[in-house]
């Protein structure tokens, strides 16, 4: 028999090889990105950068002015971080979108799992209640069971969701609203 630490640390393992076959999808652009936007959200970066513009700025006010390759305002240094800026801008954004695309294959698995998951459910409930049906002369009726055998209808939830969403906007005029 089975406990539920195997159970588990068999279901860790099948999602963990979902994932790595989900890297194993990604392009070289992707690993290349990845690993940019990896390296840019840490501190090293932060302090190379700092140490590369403090360098840069104290080696042109140090120097004599002739010899100086950008004078302040530094307008070379100003041009190459903002060429900077959009590089990184464009491979944080590649990143993004890469994982944006996994956590939508991973929502889709989660739901298609968890309809899964409600249409057994209500047939077991279908099948108790023949089950209870053929034992006993008398049946019970349970309200919340008898709405429960009923299948979910998930267009039907997705117009309460949004029905509920519209309903808690503010109107205009209140604050969190955008007045037009």
């Amino acid at each position: 028999m089975e406990t539920v630490e195997e159970l588990t640390r068999r279901n860790v393992e099948r999602i963990q090889a979902l994932e790595r076959e989900e890297h194993g999808k990604a392009t070289t652009a992707d690993r290349v990105a990845d690993a940019i936007a990896n390296f840019v959200g840490s501190i090293t970066f932060v302090w190379v950068t700092v140490l590369i513009i403090g360098g840069w700025v104290v080696g042109n006010v140090l120097v004599a002015p002739d010899d100086r390759i950008d004078s302040f305002p530094f307008p070379l240094l100003t041009l190459v971080l903002s060429i900077e800026a959009i590089f990184l801008s464009i491979f944080i954004l590649m990143s993004q979108n890469r994982a944006a695309r996994v956590s939508e294959k991973r929502s889709h698995l989660d739901l298609q799992l968890n309809l899964l998951s409600e249409q057994e459910n209500t047939k077991m409930l279908l099948m108790l209640e023949d089950i209870a049906k053929a034992v006993g002369p008398r049946t019970p009726t349970d309200p919340e069971v008898q709405v429960l055998e009923q299948a979910t209808q998930p267009e039907a939830l997705s117009r309460q969701i949004d029905q509920a969403t519209d309903e808690a906007k503010p109107g205009p005029g209140c604050p969190g609203r955008a007045s037009s």
